[in-house]
């Protein structure tokens, strides 16, 4: 619930979950990654026991999507299995986010793909023709592909920025899907934004109330503060982003004419004299004839009888 409240001050769009029946998910045996024993050895050798403490129940997942609409944030949970899958479908959400684990989990991809609703797809650990049977299955089983959002990612926790690959997201964006985003799991704020600003469409990050939580992921995961200045630094760059043309701004038009020169005379120029590159020069302001018609000045007479710094009339 804390976590909600933060994540709404932090402005963000949404806050997901993860939603799960940890014996559904994982075998008996199944080991942790190197990176849960490493953050989280207090939770035992095996995914399950791990998951097991973590699971929320379906009461919880609809007080915490209530708790979202109280704090005007989005709710979103990934569901890892079937059941889960219905147990959200009942709760609501506006789109289903498949994360990267589950991209070859075919029955999976078509469990919700039949919502029919939008869906953001995570791409960690997966080449490009994985992907694609991804994203072709979803639309055999009733998708549009512009309904669909793919979420370049790198699956470790914390991810090295050497293996980020941003320009992934370009890559991604040939098969012709809706959108673009990025999944971080790097320290810091830094390269989220700049994905953000390669064409980003949505960010997913981990957050936490404090890294000294115990579990596994919240060492790799940013503190209230920082996803406050995350966020904020998104919206900075969406701002700047603009559009694709070339034009002056409105705040800069007042300094075109402070900034830019004008022919002036470099010294005192009688009436008739010929004007050359000795008795012209360009200065600030521009309020006269612009340099670039430097060449049609020169060899020309002047009209009348010119001061030092005087802009030169049009001919």
């Amino acid at each position: 619930m804390e976590m909600i409240r933060v994540a709404a001050e932090a402005g963000a769009d949404y806050i997901k979950f993860q939603t799960f029946k940890a014996e559904k998910l994982v075998s008996k045996s199944a080991p942790k990654a190197i990176y849960q024993t490493e953050n989280d050895p207090a939770s035992g050798d095996t995914q399950l026991a791990m998951l097991k403490a973590l699971e929320l129940t379906a009461d919880d997942f609809k007080d915490l999507a209530d708790e979202c609409r109280r704090q005007g944030i989005g709710f979103l949970s990934t569901a890892f299995d079937e059941e889960s899958i219905e147990e959200l479908a009942n709760i609501g959400m506006d789109f289903w986010k498949i994360p990267s684990g589950e991209i070859t989990n075919l029955p999976y991809l078509r469990a919700i793909a039949a919502k029919g609703q939008p869906i953001v797809l995570s791409t960690g650990m997966s080449t490009l023709p994985e992907v694609n049977a991804a994203v072709t299955a979803l639309c055999d089983a009733g998708l549009d592909r512009n309904q669909i959002t793919l979420l370049h990612c790198t699956t470790q926790y914390p991810t090295p920025a050497s293996d980020v690959n941003l320009r992934a997201m370009e890559t991604l964006r040939q098969l012709g899907c809706g959108a673009i985003g990025y999944s971080d799991h790097t320290l810091g704020i830094s390269i989220p934004i700049a994905a953000v600003a390669l064409g980003a469409a949505v960010i997913e990050k981990h957050f936490t109330l404090s890294r000294a939580l115990p579990g596994p992921d919240h060492k790799a995961s940013l503190t209230p503060d920082e996803l406050r200045e995350m966020v904020s630094g998104i919206r900075t760059v969406e701002q700047a982003l603009g559009n694709k043309h070339k034009t002056v701004a409105d705040s800069e038009r007042g300094n075109l004419i402070i900034a830019r020169r004008a022919i002036v005379a470099a010294g005192h120029i009688k009436k008739g004299e010929l004007l050359t590159n000795e008795n012209l020069t360009t200065k600030r302001p521009a309020n006269g004839l612009s340099p670039m018609l430097w060449d049609s000045v020169i060899g020309t007479k002047a009209l009348r009888d010119y001061s030092p710094d005087e802009p030169i009339e049009k001919i």
